[in-house]
């Protein structure tokens, strides 16, 4: 897995497992569901039904808390894109693999759209912490991206070009799913990755 987006999560080593576990999907699931400053401290710990001073002892501040929620919904992402990714054999395969992932995605219930980008909207103007793991996440899936690319396309700079093209319709994708709640831009981008991607290997 990719660490950076891990790096601003503060040692909790003091807090049982299972305890700051509990707490972290109580807040994913609100942040996620109804927005991260509608939300404040004392619903998340009366949703996990702990102290305050047990909350506060896992996470000093709201901000250490949203990042480690963003931290799991990295690895979140990670499972599911490299699972995807990892099931398929030929590299053209690998490449439109991630857009089924998306499509599986996009018919979760849950589904809200990118919490990066969700968070970096809400907070990204004030918080250089939260832009930052945002940032260091969609890095993070530009590099894989670029990693797949290389193996289907020769040429350095085309296999480039195509994984910044395959990535932007990724990340549109997530987008316009999360307003229109439909799976179909999954679909869309998939059938536009395949030009892409026939495009650059002839």
């Amino acid at each position: 897995m990719d660490t950076e987006g891990t790096r601003y999560v503060m040692n909790t080593s003091t807090i049982e497992p299972d305890v700051r576990a509990h707490i972290l999907d109580v807040a994913d699931q609100l942040f996620y569901t109804r927005g991260i400053q509608s939300v404040g401290m004392d619903e998340i710990r009366t949703g996990a039904g702990v102290s305050l001073k047990k909350l506060y002892a896992a996470f000093p501040g709201k901000e250490q808390l949203i990042l480690a929620v963003l931290a799991g919904r990295h690895d979140f992402w990670e499972r599911g894109v490299h699972g995807a990714v990892d099931a398929a054999t030929t590299p053209r395969d690998k490449l439109l693999a991630m857009y089924d992932f998306l499509e599986e995605w996009f018919g979760d219930d849950t589904f809200r759209g990118c919490g990066f980008i969700n968070a970096f909207g809400e907070l990204g103007a004030t918080s250089p912490a939260i832009a930052e793991i945002a940032r260091d996440h969609k890095e993070s899936f530009q590099r894989f991206v670029s990693s797949l690319a290389t193996e289907a396309v020769a040429d350095p700079e085309r296999a480039e070009e195509l994984a910044a093209q395959l990535a932007l319709l990724a990340e549109g994708a997530q987008t316009t799913a999360a307003i229109a709640e439909s799976t179909a831009p999954a679909l869309h981008a998939r059938r536009a990755a395949e030009t892409l991607i026939d495009a650059a290997t002839r």
